[in-house]
């Protein structure tokens, strides 16, 4: 049963429809600039200068003026940042110094590990900051479009901005997660510990495959590893860790042991990682007292060996500056 001020409560009125900028069309700001077109508002000028930038333009914003950031800004009433995240807080000083941006302006950044604070330049000039962030993995592409039905987007906003936060968010066919300003980064860091390091965990878990089924030239890795990662995905996001199963929850040390060795003489970068994520599931499974600390010892024993036999190569790090702004 509602309480009587849930019931009275009236609903936000529609902001808009906006006239919607985009700085910086890479595959998410292409993609979302596409989708609020598509929700009804307008989308009146982008800029985007890379070639991969202009073929999304084309493809998903058709008819859609290209012009410089400082251009697009003062054309529309909601800019969409949607560069690089260290490149934020320069490009909202750059526009609000050279007056691009105007007082009741709405600023809203992309970034998932930013909130408000990047945008302070914005805000000293009157403009109003929101970051919208959406917890999804983006091509640039229309394949996009369908995806942002449920999708999550971390929102931090102050509370003048959050009817068009809300609004904006149901436009795109997401719905909201309220992000504090000082949880930004831990909030950004999940999604990339799970997103990102699944990808990197899955690649790696290919390439073994590969290796192993050498003799059968016609497998493909990835078929046979889809149907046991989808079925993990799904217990780990239903059970937790209840979903584990492995050597490593039966304590099966003989088993782990042979897994370091064939790692080691095949895929040697792998080793690593393996150690790394057998360490983390050991302690869990030790946490929640099935697998004995005594036989955990013994495990522990064996993955720190391994990596003491090896020696993994370590690839330099080649720092290059990449000057494409607005890509």
């Amino acid at each position: 049963m509602e309480t009587s001020s849930t019931a009275a409560r009236p609903p936000h009125p529609r902001i808009g429809p906006l006239r919607v900028g985009v700085v910086g069309a890479g595959r998410v700001g292409a993609v979302l600039a596409a989708a609020l077109g598509a929700a009804g508002h307008e989308v009146v000028a982008v800029a985007g200068e890379s070639d991969a930038s202009r073929r999304r333009i084309d493809e998903l914003l058709p008819g859609v003026t290209v012009d410089k950031p400082s251009a697009v800004a003062r054309s529309c009433d909601l800019l969409l940042l949607t560069v690089p995240d260290d490149m934020l807080h320069n490009v909202a000083t750059v526009l609000a110094d050279s007056g691009a941006l105007r007082p009741g302006q709405y600023v809203v950044h992309t970034s998932g590990r930013h909130g408000l604070a990047v945008l302070e330049p914005a805000a000293r000039v009157g403009a109003r900051p929101l970051a919208l962030h959406p917890a999804m993995t983006f091509t640039g592409t229309a394949v996009d479009l369908p995806r942002l039905e449920g999708c999550t987007f971390g929102v931090t906003v102050g509370r003048e901005e959050r009817a068009l936060a809300e609004q904006l968010v149901t436009d795109l066919g997401g719905r909201c997660m309220w992000v504090p300003e000082e949880h930004r980064t831990l909030y950004h860091a999940a999604l990339a510990h799970g997103a990102n390091h699944l990808v990197t965990l899955v690649s790696e878990a290919i390439a073994l495959l590969a290796a192993a089924a050498s003799d059968n030239p016609d497998l493909d890795p990835a078929a046979t590893l889809r149907p046991l990662l989808t079925a993990a995905l799904d217990n780990a996001l239903v059970s937790g860790d209840a979903a584990l199963t492995g050597p490593i929850v039966r304590g099966d040390v003989n088993t782990v042991r042979a897994h370091l060795a064939d790692i080691a003489a095949t895929a040697p970068d792998t080793l690593p990682s393996y150690v790394a994520m057998a360490r983390a599931t050991l302690d869990r499974v030790v946490t929640d007292g099935r697998v004995l600390p005594i036989r955990a010892a013994r495990i522990r024993q064996v993955l720190d060996a391994a990596l003491a036999e090896v020696d993994v190569p370590r690839p330099s790090l080649d720092v290059q500056t990449f000057d494409t702004p607005w890509a």
